[in-house]
């Protein structure tokens, strides 16, 4: 049986607004790295460097060199459930559409069985996936798990500097700090309150 190597990471866990993104990449544990080089922790790669390794993962997606998912899950739902299972929910959501992806193509790519899943952090992958590895700085040191942490970010930047251009959000700058609690940022929810895209669980100790 063909062996398949799985990422995964999330981006977005800690901002004051906007949703947190999981990222899921699926890869045949022969896949040629040199096909998409600068992959490592996003953190740690330039804006301009995600961009092109999501452009370049985009197009061996395309040719069927990869498989990814991106899934996000709302503020509104990281205010009712809690972080950890709207994290859940969006790693679900990716491994679900990806295995429905690979049994159209063969049996021994869908079965779980035959995926090894890395994860980021203290992520865990539902209890069907036997071969699963949670690693600390799993995003440094593998680099099917930095993928899918690049590939996690990129998609909730997009989101975020789209959500900035609507009138009723411009005043926050979401552009710039993708949500994160910088001081103005910080500053703006104190002048002018909370939006729907605000987690409110998160904004409580700012907006008295």
């Amino acid at each position: 049986m063909k062996k398949w190597l799985v990422g995964i990471d999330e981006a977005g866990r800690g901002p004051l607004a906007g949703p947190v993104a999981v990222g899921v990449v699926l890869v045949s544990k022969d896949f040629d790295w040199s096909q998409i080089e600068g992959v490592g922790d996003s953190k740690q790669v330039s804006a301009k460097n995600r961009s092109t390794i999501f452009r370049c993962a985009h197009n061996l997606k395309k040719i069927g060199q990869l498989d990814w998912q991106v899934a996000m899950v709302s503020a509104s739902i990281i205010d009712r459930r809690g972080i950890v299972k709207a994290i859940n929910t969006a790693m679900d959501r990716c491994l679900n559409s990806l295995e429905k992806r690979a049994s159209k193509e063969s049996l021994e790519t869908y079965n779980p069985i035959a995926w090894s899943i890395k994860l980021d952090g203290s992520l865990k992958a539902p209890d069907r996936f036997i071969d699963q590895e949670t690693i600390i700085k799993g995003d440094s040191k593998e680099l099917v798990i930095g993928l899918a942490s690049i590939l996690a970010k990129v998609t909730r930047d997009k989101y975020m500097e789209r959500l900035a251009q609507k009138p009723e959000y411009q005043i926050y700058d979401l552009g710039t700090h993708k949500g994160y609690g910088t001081k103005t940022h910080r500053q703006a929810i104190q002048k002018y309150g909370c939006t729907d895209v605000h987690r409110l669980t998160y904004c409580k100790n700012i907006v008295k």
